[in-house]
């Protein structure tokens, strides 16, 4: 195991016009962590991520990857890194089969890449993943157009897509959200299986329960500040996590 972390920031900000939403947040991330990010509604959680994946062009600050600097590329390079993401609100092609929607990851440069032909054609592959993420082999739910398929679906199609970019670090924002505790129970055997095969974790979650039963360690945001760092049980500790965040478990969004 590498001593040097896989992700750094150093104070990373983020300015909308006069309204700050990061503030110099640093922090690091080791290879295999899993490591949650919580925090308050608009804590600046999401534009966290969004800075790490460059949907967002951060007003000062660095974010360094393998030891590089990335926050000057394009979203479409850092992903041929290694770096891939969900998304809070999903947003699939609603029109076509949930399998269909797996062709984009599965044909990006990163993904061919890897996998190049070993894995022979991309629709049976699709479908791999898909079962690999809970969808039923035998059942037609790969094959409905996106937009008939409940939430549960739709969140674990995009966690496939994800996979689907053999990605180093993945990034999931609030894939627990909307779904039930039966649903997120199912959910976290993969993610623990994606651990097993190496990869690096980084979590935005409200699910606070759930989330602290699989982190290794846990940053807490409040005003786009970064208040506290360390175990999940430790930093609930912390009077200033307690004043800014206890009681607001249940809040979805960001």
């Amino acid at each position: 195991m590498s001593t040097e972390p896989l992700l750094e920031t150093v104070r990373l900000s983020k300015a909308f016009g006069g309204v700050q939403a990061l503030l110099n947040v640093s922090f690091s991330i080791m290879p295999g962590e899993l490591l949650g990010v919580i925090g308050p509604n608009g804590s600046g959680k999401t534009t966290l991520v969004n800075l790490i994946t460059r949907f967002v062009k951060p007003t000062s600050g660095k974010v360094l990857y393998k030891g590089s600097p990335i926050h000057h590329l394009p979203p479409h390079k850092i992903v041929r890194l290694g770096i891939a993401r969900t998304f809070q609100m999903v947003r699939p092609f609603y029109q076509l089969p949930a399998f269909k929607n797996m062709i984009i990851p599965l044909y990006s440069p990163r993904a061919k890449g890897l996998v190049g032909g070993r894995y022979g054609d991309r629709d049976a592959m699709a479908l791999d993943l898909l079962e690999e993420v809970g969808f039923e082999r035998d059942s037609f739910v790969a094959y409905k157009p996106a937009g008939a398929l409940p939430q549960g679906y739709l969140k674990r199609l995009e966690l496939a897509k994800a996979i689907a970019l053999q990605p180093d670090l993945v990034i999931l924002d609030e894939l627990f959200s909307g779904l039930s505790l039966a649903e997120v129970a199912s959910i976290v055997p993969i993610i623990e299986k994606m651990r097993i095969q190496g990869k690096t974790i980084i979590m935005i979650e409200h699910r606070l329960r759930e989330l602290f039963r699989i982190a290794d360690r846990v940053i807490v945001m409040n005003y786009g500040s970064k208040i506290a760092d360390g175990p999940p049980n430790s930093v609930m500790e912390d009077d200033a996590v307690k004043c800014a965040y206890l009681g607001s478990e249940t809040d979805s969004g960001d």
